[in-house]
């Protein structure tokens, strides 16, 4: 069978996924299970994997799948149980005393507090939290959604600890163990520890550089939609303050990147210039000559406004603004004392794994496991445990908190077990009795055809596809990492730098993602707005894609070419 026939079969579950929930408007819940059968079946008859290959292969990613899902479950299980306990109420207030101008409320709080979001939490929710803080400040709601959503692309290569990067490119451990083992090539490091230290350096440089342009981009573009003279110079009236807030992110972005790894660059990065961000606009440095806001609530059109009011809200404080962050704030010292090794919390963390070894009989497909390593339990869990006797919230309100968040888990939960359980298949495909290449490779084999040397050009956009159709970087990560990888080396590309373009696509894709937008949107209560949310955060899309993609060729061909 020809190379092109294959890699068209190979593509036909992906494909699915995009017919089914793009086109058909179907729930992950209903296309996932679907793509994973046909993805199965397709193993079994055209790449002949054994049945039982195939249910070990789905055992396996189900196992991952669920260290994935705790995770999820620790997100949710904080911000429910800030929520009842008048936390993200009392953020709120404090955040009405820093400035009055919409363009710097726009920064501080889609950006900066977003980035801290998703360095801990991740998995959509910065746009989740940041939106209702935005509408309660009188933002319209369409508004909100766009803006959060379109920032919430910088911090997302390393949202929730580093998972999409740790746990997304776990698939390249097998090949890239294989190159440092023959010894055939200078890499620059190793283990496999270092590559992915490497590819969170790559990925951590051209967001940064984006996110210079980004910063007055979006506040352009809010005056631009948004405003009562539809100016797009309006925008730049904030740029020393936006370019200082992008500056200030970045060399603590960059510098946890390069010294501590994939883990904590949009953690560290956004708590620490948020607090810089917030005394600088308490100072007035870098701020606006005028301070710019919406048009009267008569004229804005009427797809702005959802069941929601704006700023409808009396928003008040329920406690003092240090109680209200505490629980960030035990979330990023529990985090930091748990993943650095010269300390010995790290060591008592992940003392305990829990092993499948050789499921169902076959070498390749094994399971491990570290639950207290995982974020989901230490710090999330325990945080929100301790955050009831902190906030002093009733019995009967934290018991609510986390049957919500129990209740919450059911969709995402169908949709991850089966969409890692199709990309474990795609994987594990590899091996096989016909000597086929595996999904994602044989796909790699054929674009390489057509591409040739301008792919890093296009890397990001399969990213963003990814993250478009699964509602995950992490996933999306996990679904083309051996794809990108087998492309870099088809074409002699730098491997590491077009991993790390696939890490800044997935990123960039939460902006149109669908999981996201229907969970933001309906935060504001824009029911049925999702269509109209995708098209505004498409042409950033576009944008961010377009440098990225220059950024990776310049990185490949001209400044860096001898990279790995």
């Amino acid at each position: 069978m020809s190379l092109g026939v294959l890699a068209f079969i190979a593509f036909v579950p992906i494909a699915l996924v995009l017919i089914f929930m793009v086109g058909m408007r179907w729930p992950a819940t209903k296309a996932m299970p679907l793509a994973w059968g046909v993805c199965a079946l397709i193993a079994m008859t055209i790449w002949k994997m054994p049945l039982g290959f195939v249910a070990a292969s789905t055992l396996s990613g189900f196992g991952s799948a669920i260290n994935v899902l705790i995770i999820v479950f620790g997100a949710i299980i904080i911000l429910y149980t800030m929520q009842v306990s008048g936390a993200m109420e009392t953020i709120s207030y404090g955040f009405l005393g820093i400035s009055r101008d919409r363009r710097i409320q726009a920064i501080i709080i889609a950006f900066t507090f977003g980035a801290f979001i998703e360095g801990s939490a991740g998995f959509g929710t910065p746009a989740a939290i940041a939106a209702p803080l935005l509408l309660g400040l009188g933002f319209p709601a369409l508004a909100a959604v766009c803006i959060c959503l379109i920032f919430n692309s910088v911090p997302v290569t390393f949202g929730a600890v580093g998972t999409p990067v740790w746990f997304g490119f776990k698939t390249l451990r097998t090949p890239i163990e294989q190159a440092l083992a023959d010894g055939s090539m200078v890499t620059g490091f190793s283990t496999f520890d270092e590559f992915l230290k490497h590819v969170g350096q790559w990925a951590a440089l051209t967001h940064a550089i984006i996110a210079c342009f980004l910063l007055v981009f979006v506040v352009c573009f809010l005056t631009r939609f948004f405003g009562k003279n539809k100016s797009w110079s309006e925008g730049l009236g904030v740029w020393k303050f936006a370019l200082f807030t992008a500056i200030t992110f970045d060399v603590i972005y960059l510098s946890t990147a390069f010294l501590f790894g994939v883990e904590f660059p949009s953690l560290i990065g956004g708590l620490v210039s948020l607090g810089i961000v917030i005394a600088a606009a308490k100072n007035g440095l870098f701020m606006p000559d005028e301070i710019w806001d919406f048009g009267e609530r008569s004229t804005w059109e009427k797809d702005w406004v959802g069941e929601i009011e704006p700023g409808n809200t009396d928003i008040k404080p329920h406690m003092s603004q240090l109680m209200a962050w505490m629980p960030y704030v035990l979330i990023a010292l529990l985090l930091v004392l748990t993943r650095i090794g010269s300390l010995p919390f790290k060591a008592m963390v992940t003392a305990w794994v829990i092993k499948f070894p050789h499921i169902l009989g076959y070498e390749t497909v094994n399971f491990a496991t570290k639950p207290l390593y995982l974020p989901g339990v230490i710090p999330f869990m325990l945080v929100a445990l301790l955050t009831i006797f902190l906030h002093r919230i009733p019995a009967e309100k934290a018991i609510g908190a986390w049957k919500e968040s129990f209740i919450r888990m059911k969709n995402p939960t169908i949709a991850m077990l089966f969409a890692v359980a199709m990309v474990e298949i795609m994987k594990q495909s590899g091996h096989n009795t016909v000597g086929y290449s595996s999904l994602p490779l044989t796909m790699a084999q054929a674009v390489a055809s057509i591409a040739g040397q301008t792919w890093p050009m296009f890397a990001s956009y399969v990213g963003a596809l990814g993250s478009f159709i699964t509602g995950s970087n992490t996933v999306s990560d996990l679904l083309f990492a051996d794809f990108q990888y087998g492309l870099a080396t088809t074409i002699g590309a730098s491997r590491e730098i077009v991993v790390a373009l696939q890490g800044v696509g997935g990123a960039m894709g939460n902006m149109i993602c669908v999981h996201n937008v229907v969970a933001a949107s309906a935060t504001v209560g824009l029911v049925g707005m999702e269509g109209l949310i995708i098209r505004r955060t498409m042409v950033p899309l576009i944008l961010y894609g377009i440098m990225a993609g220059t950024i990776g060729t310049l990185f490949c061909y001209v400044l860096f070419p001898t990279v790995f």
